[in-house]
């Protein structure tokens, strides 16, 4: 193989891939938020809901879990402005990744919500608790404790999958490494680094999280 490698001419922009990384971070972050919260409302409904409200979360999640994910984005992005609602690249990606997460979200948190003890639950209401009250005092701690290792793994599968908002123009850490390459063209070079980047970002949020869960909720996890 005749290649010479000269990370020299990537070295530079190492600050600027570290900020596009900050960027695949807030995202991440954002999605998740936004998708625990649509999880949380939707498990909750498919647990104890009725029958309407059930059919419609159910819907939900099989549109969003057996569709790509890059397609809903594309239909945010693309599609929607055809009805007269425009959204940047970064809100396209923002709102399509939090509606992807909160259907795959919905359903870990559901098999949360069948985990919890019925003799918990009967106390709750000997003491008189109402529904709202036994999710948020009964149900919800036990949740966390159990689903904090799936929904963790499902975090970072989040973070890495930021990657496809290059594809829209944003600019986080793989749409900076494609301009970079465009000024470059040291493929190798810049995606290798690129690549350790998101190795260390990955751990980092591993063993934060691992650290959160054990303090938080006394709960286990490996970081590979």
């Amino acid at each position: 193989m005749d290649y010479t490698f000269q990370y020299g001419q990537v070295w530079p922009y190492l600050p600027y891939l570290i900020k596009g990384a900050w960027l695949s971070l807030q995202i991440a972050f954002l999605a998740f938020c936004g998708g625990m919260l649509i999880g949380t409302v939707c498990a909750a409904v498919k647990t104890f809901g009725g029958g309407f409200s059930r059919h419609a979360v159910n819907a939900y999640v099989v549109f969003f879990v057996n569709t790509p994910q890059l397609v809903q984005i594309y239909f945010l992005y693309f599609a929607l402005p055809d009805l007269g609602i425009f959204l940047s690249s970064y809100m396209a990606v923002l709102l399509g990744m939090t509606l992807n997460a909160g259907a795959y979200l919905t359903e870990i948190q559901r098999a949360g919500f069948e985990s919890r003890r019925q003799s918990e639950m009967e106390a709750a209401e000997v003491l008189g608790f109402s529904r709202l009250q036994q999710i948020r005092y009964v149900i919800l701690p036990h949740v966390a404790k159990v689903l904090f290792p799936p929904l963790s793994n499902h975090y970072i599968l989040m973070t890495l999958g930021t990657s496809m908002a290059a594809i829209f123009g944003v600019e986080e850490l793989t749409g900076r490494a494609f301009n970079i390459n465009s000024e470059t063209f040291r493929s190798l070079e810049v995606f290798s680094i690129v690549a350790v980047i998101y190795v260390f970002v990955t751990l980092i949020a591993s063993v934060a999280l691992a650290l959160f869960g054990k303090f938080a909720f006394r709960t286990k996890m490996r970081v590979v």
